[in-house]
C-alpha cells in the first residue's frame, strides 16, 4: 500500500465523530459543488457501521458460539479500525430456527449469549469507547414459541388477531399461492378449525398483524424499551413486508418470479412507518436502517426522503446481488454495477441518504462475490464501498478480506434456508447434487457465518470449543493478528481508508459523478465539496487496465494507492484489482 508523505499527515489528523446530541450542534446544509442536492449534516451519515453476528464473532466461555462478553473483549479492535456504531444482529431470546431471526422474547438475551447484565456491560464498553449501538429490529414476524402465538394458536382470544389466519380452502389447501423464502407454502395449518397462519419465512416465524394497533403498540414498547437502555436505533428487519393485502389474491405467474416485491408493496407501510417515527423515533437522537428487500428503485426514496418522516436510509440489494440469480451465479458487467450506483445517489433526491456495503450476515462473501478472493480484490472493494456517498457499513471479517469456507457437502450446512432449497432442488428430482453443490457453494449465507478469524491458533482464537460452524482452513493466513501493524495488509487498509473518510468531508457529503460508465474494467468517479476535488479509480477486475483522465482531471495528491505509482502522463496503469484516491488540482 502507498501512502505519500502528505496523505501520512492527514490520516493521521481524524477527528472524532460526536457522539451525543449536545456535541453535534444544528449545522447549515452543505451544498455539495456540482450539484443542486443539500443535506443536513447528521451523525449517521458521517459515522462507519461495524455489523456483528453475534453467534460468530467472539466466544468467551468456550461452547463453540459466540456471546455478548467476548464481543466486550474485542472492541479495541474495532475503535481501532475507527468504527463509530455497532449494529448488533439479533441477540434476543430465540430457539434459533433461522438464529436469532424468530424471536422467542424481545426483552430477554439469548441464555447462549449471556445474559442482560452482559448486554448492560457490553454497552456501557461501547459508550466508554465513544461508540453507539444499533440492534436488529425484528418485527415482521415472531417464534411461533413467543407468548403472543402460543397464545392465539389456542383459537378466539385477545391475541388471535396478533397474527394473520385465512381459512384453507375446501379441498385442503392453502389460502392463496403465496410461497415463503425458505421454501414450499407460506402458509401453515394449526390449532382448532380449518384455519392457517401465514409466515413469509420458515413455519416457525409467523408474521404478526400490523393492521392491529394493539400489536403495533406492543412494537412500539418494546423499541423504547432499548432506546431507553441506550441503544442509538434500529436495523430494521424486512421491514417492508409489514403491511399486506387483507384480500390476499393469489400471485400471478409473473408475481410469484418475484413475490418479494408483492410483500414488499402493502396498502398501509408508510402509514405505520410515519406512525413510528412520530410515536417513538422522534423522541430519541435514532439512526434507523431498512432492510429493503422487494422494494423497487422508483419506490426506494418513499422510504427514506426526509420530508417524509420515515427512516433514515435503506439497503438496496441489486448491487450485492448482482453476480447471483436465486442460488446460482451468473455473469455480471461492471457498467451494470456503475448504473446500480448512479441510480442509488441519484435516488437519495434533495433530502434523502444512502448506504454503502459489500455484504452482510445474508450474503457470501464480498471478497468473492464480488471479486476473486484475494487480498487485492478485498482491497479494491473496500476503498470503492468507503469512498461511495452514502453510510458504510462493514461486515464482521471482511476488514481482513475473509472468504467463502469450501463447502462439499449439505450436512456442513447449518442455514435452514440452504437446507430447505436442497430438499426442493435435488430431493425433489430439479436438478443433481452435483449441479446444486458447487452453486450453493458460492451463494450460500454460511459463507458470512464462519467464525472470525482472530489468530493463526486452533479455533482461530474464536473460540477454545468446537465451532457452531466450522473454521475457514485459511484462517492460519487469514486472520487480526497477522495483519495488524502490516502496512499491505487489508486490515491496515481498511483503517487507512477510514481514517481517510473521517478526514475528507468531501467523502461524506461531496457530490457523486461516474467519470467512465461504459469501461469494463475501471471505476472512477470524483467527490466534490466546497471547491475540494477528489478522484477514486478503481480497477476492479482481476487484468491490468489503462484508463486516460478526462480534460480536466489532474490529480495533485495521492492520498492513498494499494499499487506501485499508477499515473504516466494522462494515462493510469492499473495493476490487477489495484485502487487509488487523488486529490485533485
Amino acid at each position: 500500500m502507498h501512502y505519500p508523505p502528505l496523505a501520512a499527515l492527514l490520516l493521521g489528523a481524524a477527528a472524532p465523530v460526536a457522539q451525543a446530541p449536545t456535541q453535534f450542534p444544528a449545522t447549515p446544509p452543505v451544498t455539495p459543488a456540482s450539484t443542486s442536492v443539500r443535506t443536513e449534516r447528521r451523525w449517521w451519515k458521517e459515522a462507519v457501521v461495524y455489523q456483528i453476528y453475534p453467534r460468530s464473532f467472539a466466544d468467551s466461555d468456550g461452547d463453540g458460539v459466540g456471546d455478548l462478553n467476548g464481543i466486550t473483549r474485542h472492541l479495541d479492535h474495532l475503535k481501532a479500525l475507527g468504527v463509530d456504531v455497532i449494529w448488533l444482529s439479533p441477540h434476543f431470546d430465540s430457539p434459533n430456527a433461522d438464529n436469532g431471526y424468530d424471536i422467542r422474547d424481545y426483552r430477554r438475551v439469548l441464555p447462549q449469549f449471556g445474559t442482560m447484565a452482559d448486554f448492560d456491560r457490553m454497552l456501557a464498553a461501547i459508550k466508554a469507547r465513544r461508540m453507539r449501538l444499533v440492534i436488529d429490529l425484528v418485527v415482521n414476524h415472531t417464534s411461533d414459541e413467543h407468548r403472543w402465538f402460543t397464545e392465539a394458536v389456542k383459537g378466539p382470544g385477545p391475541y388471535r388477531d396478533y397474527y394473520i389466519w385465512r381459512p384453507v380452502r375446501a379441498d385442503g389447501g392453502p389460502p392463496n399461492n403465496y410461497p415463503s423464502f425458505f421454501g414450499g407454502s407460506a402458509w401453515e395449518k394449526r390449532g382448532p378449525g380449518d384455519q392457517a397462519y401465514l409466515h413469509y419465512f420458515a413455519a416457525k416465524q409467523p408474521d404478526l398483524n400490523w393492521d392491529n394497533p394493539r400489536v403495533r403498540g406492543e412494537v412500539y414498547d418494546v423499541m423504547r424499551f432499548w432506546l431507553d437502555k441506550g441503544v442509538s436505533g434500529f436495523r430494521m428487519d424486512v421491514i417492508p413486508f409489514i403491511s399486506k393485502d387483507p384480500a390476499f389474491p393469489d400471485l400471478t405467474p409473473d408475481q410469484l418470479r418475484h413475490p418479494d416485491r408483492v410483500y414488499a408493496d402493502g396498502p398501509r407501510v408508510h402509514d405505520y412507518l410515519r406512525e413510528m417515527r412520530r410515536d417513538v423515533l422522534s423522541r430519541y437522537d435514532t439512526m434507523t436502517v431498512g432492510e429493503a428487500v422487494g422494494v423497487t428503485p422508483d419506490k426506494g426514496p418513499l422510504f427514506t426522503d426526509a420530508s417524509r418522516g420515515e427512516l433514515d436510509m435503506i439497503f438496496r440489494f441489486e448491487g450485492v446481488n448482482i453476480g447471483r440469480d436465486g442460488w446460482r451465479t451468473k455473469p455480471w458487467k461492471l457498467a451494470d454495477l456503475k448504473r446500480f450506483y448512479d441510480d442509488l445517489d441519484r435516488s437519495a433526491g434533495a433530502t434523502g441518504w444512502n448506504t454503502s456495503f459489500i455484504g452482510n450476515h445474508d450474503k457470501a462473501r464480498a471478497a468473492n462475490a464480488l471479486g476473486d478472493g484475494s487480498p487485492a480484490a478485498a482491497k479494491a472493494l473496500a476503498t470503492m464501498m468507503l469512498t461511495l456517498r452514502g453510510t458504510p457499513f462493514l461486515y464482521q471479517g471482511d476488514e481482513i478480506g475473509m472468504t467463502n469456507y469450501p463447502w462439499t457437502r449439505i450436512e456442513q450446512y447449518d442455514d435452514i434456508a440452504a437446507r430447505n432449497l436442497y430438499r426442493d432442488q435435488v430431493q425433489a428430482g430439479r436438478v443433481s447434487a452435483s449441479e446444486f453443490l458447487p452453486e450453493l457453494a458460492r451463494t450460500s449465507r454460511d459463507n458470512a457465518r464462519t467464525p472470525m478469524q482472530w489468530t493463526a491458533a486452533a479455533g482461530a482464537g474464536f473460540t477454545t470449543g468446537k465451532p457452531w460452524l466450522p473454521v475457514n482452513p485459511n484462517a492460519r493466513r487469514v486472520n487480526v493478528a497477522i495483519q495488524t501493524g502490516r502496512p499491505n495488509s487489508v486490515l491496515e487498509h481498511y483503517r487507512a481508508l477510514i481514517r481517510l473518510r473521517r478526514a475528507m468531508p468531501a467523502l461524506v457529503y461531496g457530490a457523486y459523478r461516474d467519470l467512465d460508465p461504459d469501461h469494463p474494467q475501471v471505476f472512477a468517479y470524483t467527490r466534490v465539496l466546497d471547491g475540494d476535488r477528489l478522484l477514486t479509480v478503481v480497477n476492479l477486475s482481476p487484468r491490468r487496465a489503462r484508463w486516460a483522465l478526462p480534460g480536466g482531471v489532474e490529480p495533485e495528491t495521492t492520498l492513498l494507492d494499494t499499487g506501485p505509482r499508477s499515473q504516466r502522463g494522462r494515462r493510469l496503469n492499473l495493476a490487477p484489482w489495484q485502487a487509488a484516491v487523488y486529490r485533485l488540482r
